[in-house]
Order: structure tokens, then C-alpha cells, then sequence
């Protein structure tokens, strides 16, 4: 992971700004190497799994997860389910792929290092 990414802040987007090009987001997918691009409705996205012994640790995560959405202003999809969170991120205002989105992942990915830590 690049330490790089989860240090650095989402920057506002503009309505209309456009999505990254292919090139450019599989360059920096090899900085969050356990996250992979899917597209759904025609929309470029990342996706991973974060995988947990219970419940209460899926939702404590999500939770987690949420706040970062907030402090950042920048918000995924989020499903909860038992031992497992799936999140995927991307630009609604760029329609596709933007790096904010794998900032949050960088950031994800942090987060979910510290839960497993305990």
C-alpha cells in the first residue's frame, strides 16, 4: 500500500468532472493491491471484501468506515453481512474513477489493518 495515498485528502470534485483514464487507475490499483475494479451499470468502480470473526467486528468496521466517509466527505457503498463488509468506492460527480477513490481505499485498507491488530 502507498503510504502516500492514505496520507493524502479527497479534493472536492466538480459536477461534470470526467473519470480517470484506464491507464492512470490501473497504475495506482497496484497501490492497493487487495482492491479490484469492477464496473456496475456501466460505472468504473473499486471493490473489496474485508473479511471478520463475527459480526460485531463487520459492524464495528462499517461503522469505522462511515466516519472516515463523513471526515472526508466522500462515500461509499457499504454492505454489512455476518464476518464480512464489502465497500466500493467511487466519484458520483466524475462517473467513474477519480483518486479520491483510491485514497479511500489506501484509507480502508488502514483501517482494517488496526481492527484485525486487536
Amino acid at each position: 500500500m502507498s503510504s502516500s495515498l492514505y496520507q493524502q485528502h479527497c479534493e472536492p470534485c466538480m459536477l461534470g468532472s470526467r473519470p480517470m483514464s484506464a491507464e492512470q487507475s490501473n497504475l495506482l490499483l497496484t497501490s492497493v493491491p487487495r482492491w479490484k475494479k469492477i464496473t456496475v451499470d456501466g460505472v468504473e468502480q473499486l471493490r473489496r471484501e474485508f473479511h471478520f470473526k463475527d459480526f460485531k467486528q463487520a459492524l464495528d468496521f462499517t461503522l469505522k468506515i462511515g466516519l472516515l466517509a463523513e471526515r472526508e466527505g466522500h462515500h461509499p457503498t457499504l454492505l454489512t453481512e455476518w464476518g464480512k463488509v464489502t465497500v466500493n468506492w467511487w466519484t458520483h460527480k466524475a462517473g467513474g474513477l477519480h483518486n479520491n477513490d483510491f485514497v479511500m481505499a489506501a484509507k480502508s485498507d488502514l483501517i482494517a489493518n488496526k481492527a484485525t491488530e486487536k
